[in-house]
């Protein structure tokens, strides 16, 4: 049986939504939880096959292969990757930026757009204490998923300054930023090849269901309660994209190198694709 990690986030509420109404999936086991956990277990071979941070892959590369078709990023806005700021972002330099401990990816997004984009030397802390809290403390920091949604919505009209990761990328190289991909581990793709390959092509599938019934989805979706359903829909359609063309391959190559120029990893290294 396969186990599948299930990130507990708003944007890949479609894809999980489609795959478990257009397939059987009796024969899945999924774990939930957020990206920086499901990396450690992936990582741990506790489970074999999961949408998890594109930095977790550059780290690991020689134990995952990537399933083709397949990502979360944006295309500018993300809406669920922002900066919160009493400061404007060119003000930063020398500061504590405080981070959110549950991706990897959106903290070295950060720290890459500061460096090469704004110059800026920065101290960086994770915190887990509520936004308003923590900028009490220091000039700004980072929020991902929900947490983002939520926050955005409650900083509405005040003068907290919000910036969103994937405008500020998309805006200084024109490409794609791939936050996740899909992968899986080597161990599963020899153990369980055929299983991981009628996942693929499931995904795949799924992929094209979640864009056509965003509004069906939306209504059964718990989300809904606090973002609104149009406010949902308008995410999904707008903010979020699950593919992995020549496009997003460019931005996540250039993530990668601009990361390993900054030490953030080891190497940039070659995408390597499950077939």
């Amino acid at each position: 049986m396969l186990t599948i990690g299930r990130i507990d986030y708003a944007n890949v509420t479609p894809l999980f939504h489609a795959l478990r109404a257009h397939f059987p999936c009796d024969g899945y086991r999924f774990t939930p939880g957020v990206p920086a956990r499901l990396n450690a277990l992936l990582a741990a071979e506790e489970i074999d096959v999961c949408p998890s941070s594109s930095i977790e892959y550059a780290i690991h590369a020689e134990r995952y292969l990537i399933l083709p078709g397949l990502s979360i990023s944006s295309v500018g806005p993300v809406a669920s990757v922002l900066l919160f700021s009493r400061v404007p972002i060119e003000d930063l330099g020398g500061q504590e930026i405080l981070l959110s401990a549950e991706s990897a990816t959106s903290v070295n997004l950060l720290r890459i757009l500061m460096a090469k984009r704004y110059g800026h030397v920065c101290r960086y802390a994770v915190s887990t204490s509520p936004l308003a809290e923590a900028l009490r403390t220091a000039p700004a920091m980072l929020l991902i998923g929900d947490a983002a949604l939520r926050s955005s919505l409650a900083a509405a009209g005040t003068d907290v300054r919000i910036y969103d990761l994937g405008s500020l990328w998309h805006e200084w190289t024109g490409l794609p930023f791939v936050f996740a991909l899909w992968f899986c581990t080597r161990a599963a793709v020899k153990e369980r090849y055929q299983e991981v390959r009628v996942l693929a092509g499931q995904l795949v599938q799924a992929k094209g269901y979640a864009g056509q019934e965003r509004e069906l989805i939306a209504d059964a979706s718990p989300e809904a309660a606090w973002m609104g359903r149009e406010g949902l829909i308008t995410y999904w359609r707008e903010n979020i994209s699950y593919e992995l063309g020549e496009a997003q391959q460019e931005g996540l190559r250039l993530f990668y190198r601009y990361a390993a120029e900054l030490g953030l990893i080891p190497r940039a290294p070659e995408l390597h694709f499950f077939h």
